[in-house]
């Protein structure tokens, strides 16, 4: 795989790691996957094989969840990842997709204006015009290719999928067969196919599930993440992983600016402080995991690029108020008054409240 690409699909960057489980793994596979199901949740969680061998993990959280989802796959029910912006959702679909088939590549993604075409088929219109129906003249979904080849599609963004398209599913997920009505002839799928889809529920204009399609779907909430320190733990190894990857010319942040920015988001995210002793109020912005990821990330290219490499407040302060105010109005007066009620209070935050004043 080019060292060029800007981001490499989880089954290259963790190829060694993918290896060295399926070398030690004795346990049963169901058909065509490349792991067993117990070795798919360590790839996932994380931990120390019998080789000493250690597996970074992909999904801080509660290991039960994933032993869930995995278990779904393992039957005949597609999955559906469902949560709040920012809760992993895309992120576990690609990993547990690049464990279990060993490519992550047969997406759907879900817009509102995507067809049923890209969801079943569609066709080579020159070769249609030419010949008529044919083999020749289809051309696959990755849903089709994934039921042809016992892997796992994935749909991005389900509810995002107008609700008629959305329906296309239901043959699929409940016969495992993909009717092609001008051809005669239809696919079914072979052992190892599966769906794996993600929603979440801030989205404006959703689609809602019909009760048709729930019902083919085990549903797996991700919550954000239960404590602090696991949220800090989770945005430490993203940033790390990305500042390699983007090549930033930044020290990695000092767990003091990680902590400071995963609290203030936390905060405003759940309406009280972290000691529970005030309440606030919170902004109409998402303020998700992947936000402080975000915001952090900015802030090293800008220390990198346009300072000494040290990420200081300064560096993250716009790249904050940017993702709290949304709207100009109404989170506007909620930072403000987060601004002086609480950072200002707190006598080491000084330089933090400093620097967002400097860009009120």
């Amino acid at each position: 795989m080019s060292t060029a690409v800007l981001r490499q699909h989880a089954e290259h960057q963790y190829a060694e790691e993918l290896d060295q489980l399926r070398r030690l793994d004795q346990r049963q596979r169901p058909a065509n996957w490349q792991l067993s199901p117990w070795a798919v949740v360590t790839y996932l969680i994380g931990g120390t094989l019998d080789n000493g061998f250690v597996v970074s993990p992909k999904y801080i959280g509660e290991r039960r969840l994933m032993e869930i989802a995995v278990a779904t796959i393992a039957t005949d029910r597609a999955l559906l990842l469902f949560g709040v912006p920012g809760t992993a959702k895309s992120w576990v679909s690609e990993h547990m997709t690049a464990a279990i088939s060993g490519d992550s590549t047969l997406l759907v993604q879900g817009t509102a204006g995507t067809s049923e075409e890209q969801i079943r088929y569609g066709w080579n219109y020159a070769q249609l015009l030419a010949h008529g129906p044919s083999q020749a003249a289809l051309v696959p979904s990755p849903l089709m290719n994934a039921m042809r080849l016992g892997k796992i599609a994935r749909i991005e963004e389900l509810t995002r999928i107008p609700a008629d398209v959305q329906d296309a599913l239901i043959t699929v997920l409940s016969e495992k067969t993909l009717p092609i009505p001008e051809l005669g002839s239809e696919v079914q799928a072979t052992r190892g196919f599966s769906v794996i889809a993600t929603a979440n529920n801030r989205d404006k204009g959703v689609n809602e599930l019909s009760s048709a399609l729930k019902r083919r779907f085990n549903t797996v909430i991700l919550p954000v993440p239960s404590s602090e320190q696991d949220e800090i733990a989770i945005v430490t190894k993203r940033v790390g992983e990305m500042g390699v990857a983007l090549d930033l010319p930044a020290e990695p942040p000092a767990l003091q600016e990680v902590a400071r920015v995963v609290r203030i988001f936390r905060e405003l995210r759940n309406g009280m402080t972290e000691d529970g002793k005030a309440k606030l109020k919170s902004p109409t912005a998402t303020l998700s995991t992947a936000e402080v990821i975000s915001v952090i990330n900015n802030g090293m290219a800008l220390a990198g690029h346009f300072g000494d490499g040290v990420l200081r407040p300064a560096d993250m302060a716009a790249g904050m108020i940017g993702a709290i105010v949304k709207d100009p109005v109404q989170d506007q007066v909620v930072w403000n008054e987060y601004l002086e009620t609480v950072v200002k209070e707190r006598s080491e935050w000084k330089d933090l409240y400093r620097a967002f004043r400097d860009h009120a």
